[in-house]
């Protein structure tokens, strides 16, 4: 049976109530490589829709357009039909597989800098920063009661965080449709539904994951994490606070001239060096006569954007942004100790280091078979997506045999098949094409649009600019056996290029 003890100790629960982050300020190279990437990546999203690429008087010219109604996916000089999605599909498990490549290189690089959540959270921390002051000034206006200061501030604040949010929900339906078409539309409110539902959509999500959840949806709402957990290994770069160095931390800057570089990382190690352990220079400080470089300022911590403190060890919260590393840099040249006391680093290279040794460097680092395989994987899906994309040809055919009836015999005794073409021409201006059936002596054809006096053993076709065009086909030949045949198109302009299909030509002996 249980104690009294037992039964009447605190209650526990397994929820925690969010702690609000108020990130400080911080500047050096890894805050300026954030602004780069932050204005490069938002200038690339904002700007692309608006950018035109004449594709001549049969296409659009927005440079980039999902043309949902023309079932069409515009990039440039390039034009991806439905028919050809494996091209997309082909960057997809590209960019997959490219994550794969950084992240077990680099960490998690994508997360700490083009993350579209960290960019957009990024970008509201500085909006609350430019309106509410800097971390100690967020927080005393948090603490502070609820009064006309406050109200204003606040309502600032979530007024500009709701314009970004518009803006960013805006400028994504500009990729479906005419961006200067659709932004008339919008200005004269008679744009369709389907723009402003997704416009409303877009800028819910946006203000909540960017300005509202913001570290919380990085935390627990984002698989990627957990996908990166698993992938890491001892070789992964990581922003990593270098125990070794930094323990035992001072409390201060009074003692902390007296730092000593510790060499080993293990704990109970440290007698090897003519130095007491770790562990009992915790316990007592009277035998504590060296102390870290780390002087427990909580620097790296008022920097996060997600609020975790980088010296209790790698964690789901970290996105490796370095913004704690311009931080910790600040204050050891302040203390007069080496930097990067926090750095980018790897376990194997941060154990080597403790106990004395020299890290890899660099490229060696990179340069493993893990690296290499997913590098190769990724290399090759590219290349067969461009080698593909080259050689393609701007024109498709597709046969389908009419099963009703399989055959006809004429009145001469040549046997009759009827066929449905749908010639394609994927390029921006109208074309002529030739038609031909291959392995069938003596054919002839004809369309519905003909009599059958008029058949020839070619036909001539006019196609359309960007359109599929559908044709009725008579053959008709002495054949008797069934037999198997091609259809073949060949453009008749200097460019040439064509297609061939396989087909089947019945006859009444033989036919199933």
């Amino acid at each position: 049976m249980s104690s009294p003890e037992v039964l009447t100790g605190p209650r526990q629960t397994l929820f925690e109530k969010r702690r609000k982050v108020f990130p400080k300020a911080i500047d050096g190279p890894f805050r300026r490589f954030k602004w780069l990437v932050m204005a490069v990546t938002l200038t690339i999203y904002y700007v692309t829709p608006w950018l035109r690429w004449n594709r001549g008087p049969y296409s659009p010219d927005q440079a980039v357009l999902v043309d949902l109604p023309g079932r069409r996916f515009y990039m440039f000089s390039i034009e991806i039909w439905p028919h050809e999605f494996y091209y997309v599909a082909g960057l997809l498990i590209m960019a997959g597989i490219g994550l794969f490549l950084v992240t077990s290189a680099v960490g998690r690089a994508w997360c700490g800098y083009a993350c579209p959540q960290t960019v957009w959270t990024d970008l509201f921390q500085h909006v609350e920063r430019f309106v509410e002051g800097d971390r100690n000034a967020q927080l005393r206006l948090e603490k502070a009661p609820w009064g006309p200061e406050k109200i204003a501030r606040k309502a600032t604040k979530h007024a500009i965080w709701l314009i970004i949010a518009v803006a960013t929900g805006g400028a994504w339906i500009f990729y479906f449709a005419d961006a200067p078409t659709l932004a008339r539309q919008l200005w004269n409110l008679d744009a369709p539904y389907q723009a402003w539902f997704t416009i409303g959509v877009l800028t819910a999500t946006t203000y909540v994951l960017g300005g509202l959840m913001r570290e919380q949806f990085c935390i627990y709402g984002c698989p990627w994490p957990r996908i990166q957990g698993a992938m890491l290994d001892e070789k992964s770069l990581l922003v990593t606070y270098k125990a070794w160095r930094g323990e035992p931390r001072t409390h201060g800057t009074k003692r902390a001239g007296s730092a000593v570089h510790q060499p080993d990382g293990d704990l109970g190690a440290q007698a090897q060096y003519g130095q007491p352990s770790l562990v009992a220079m915790a316990s007592d400080p009277s035998n504590n006569p060296t102390f870290g470089d780390c002087i427990d300022c909580n620097a790296c911590v008022a920097v996060c954007p997600t609020g975790i403190d980088i010296r209790n060890g790698s964690q789901i919260g970290c996105i490796t942004c370095g913004l704690c590393i311009d931080a910790c840099d600040q204050v050891m040249d302040r203390v007069g100790r080496p930097r990067k006391l926090i750095g980018y680093s790897t376990a194997a290279d941060e154990l080597i280091a403790g106990n004395g040794g020299t890290p890899e460097r660099p490229l060696k680092r990179l340069l493993r078979p893990r690296t290499i395989i997913y590098f190769v994987i990724w290399g090759s899906i590219g290349v067969a997506l461009l080698f593909a994309l080259g050689a393609r040809t701007r024109l498709d055919l597709s046969i389908r045999q009419e099963r009703n009836p399989q055959w006809v015999q004429l009145s001469d005794g040549a046997v009759r098949n009827a066929y449905t073409i749908n010639v394609r021409n994927m390029e921006a201006r109208p074309r002529k094409v030739t038609l031909t059936v291959e392995g069938l002596p003596g054919a002839l054809m004809w369309t519905d649009a003909q009599a059958r006096e008029n058949a020839t053993s070619t036909l001539q076709l006019q196609v359309a600019p960007d359109k599929v065009h559908k044709a009725r086909v008579y053959v008709a030949a002495p054949e008797r056996q069934r037999r198997d045949i091609a259809f073949s198109i060949r453009a008749n302009d200097a460019e040439g290029g064509g297609d061939r299909e396989r087909s089947i030509f019945d006859g009444p002996e033989g036919a199933q």
